[in-house]
């Protein structure tokens, strides 16, 4: 103890702790706590992010309008990557091609659009074939077991999933790391 009474009176009052370092773990958990906090709301954002641009590409027939049809259902756009079509398991590389593989007679009256590398905004409907004779489109819709439409498609965050068509299975979609690089013979030109 030192001659000084005030430096005596303020160690009997800190009761020879070491308050500065208390003070300084206390700081330190409060800023880990905050930082797990932070990395936690940006985690949830990134969520709710994911959500509001969560795209979800579906295809089908739309019978009235003599049409294959492809629809995004989800919220978001859907960035189309690659589009594939086979039939009997053998892909083909555009409608003409399909239409000689189903063995179909005649000169088909078609209009196409295709999807292959570009954006389908959230609620928009794209006919990628719609067959302008009815005779025509009921022989066409008849080889639907034969045919197989894969399409794969990315969100805007890069979430990117992989959708296949075929009535001998339910549609599916599966959600897959990166869309794949198609050689060029498996590529579909709709």
């Amino acid at each position: 103890m030192s001659d000084d009474p005030l430096s005596n009176a303020l160690d009997a009052a800190r009761g020879g702790r070491n308050w500065d370092a208390l003070a300084a773990l206390i700081a330190a958990m409060i800023g880990v706590m905050a930082l797990l906090v932070s990395g936690y709301t940006a985690y949830i954002q990134r969520q709710q992010v994911r959500a509001q641009v969560w795209p979800y590409l579906m295809a089908g027939w739309a019978d009235f309008e003599q049409s294959r049809i492809v629809i995004n259902k989800g919220v978001g756009p859907a960035q189309v990557r690659s589009v594939e079509m086979l039939v009997d398991g053998k892909p083909q590389p555009d409608w003409p091609h399909v239409i000689a593989a189903l063995g179909l007679p005649g000169d088909f009256s078609m209009n196409q659009s295709t999807i292959n590398s570009t954006v389908v905004s959230a609620g928009e409907k794209v006919a990628i074939l719609k067959l302008e004779d009815k005779e025509q489109y009921r022989r066409f819709r008849a080889g639907i077991e034969r045919m197989t439409l894969r399409i794969c498609y990315c969100s805007t965050l890069g979430d990117c999933w992989m959708h296949e068509d075929h009535r001998r299975r339910d549609q599916g979609e599966e959600q897959v790391a990166e869309c794949p690089r198609l050689p060029e013979d498996r590529v579909f030109n709709e």
